[in-house]
């Protein structure tokens, strides 16, 4: 999957680079694990879900406060019906983060005539040498 990744990276660089002038074009990158870890948006955004889940925990408990001697099945229906809910909650603030990211990545890239914007992770460098590293920008503007 990381060679599929970096192929289809490299295959849109080399477009890009075709359409703006051979050469020509800005290229930005971004660490976005790096933006999720330390934006004030994204700690919000933790912080919020947190509760969320910590309720949706405390609902169960109270729901079924007798869990330990449930049938299987029933226990088995609580499982499915407890990951549900957990997993909206995880849904809605990682769609909320994402696009919430993507809007910033755009205004930056729009303010800084980039002309393409590569994710580039700490652990699995794509580009090395060049382009320009918006993560920090991208860090403070997701407030």
């Amino acid at each position: 999957m990381k060679f599929t990744r970096k192929l289809a990276a490299t295959a849109l660089l080399a477009v890009s680079l075709m359409l703006t002038g051979c050469g020509q074009g800005q290229i930005g990158c971004v660490d976005k694990d790096k933006v999720m870890s330390e934006s004030p948006r994204a700690k919000t955004a933790t912080e919020e879900a947190k509760a969320e889940i910590d309720k949706i925990l405390e609902a169960f408990d109270q729901k079924y406060p007798d869990k330990d001697n449930m049938s299987e099945e029933d226990a088995a229906k609580a499982q499915v019906e407890l990951q549900r809910d957990l997993q909206k909650v995880n849904q809605k603030y990682s769609a909320q983060l994402e696009n919430r990211f993507g809007v910033v990545v755009a205004e930056i890239a729009n303010e800084k005539n980039i002309d393409v914007v590569i994710l580039n992770p700490a652990q699995e460098k794509f580009l090395y040498h060049g382009g320009i590293d918006i993560t920090n920008d991208v860090i403070s503007k997701m407030q």
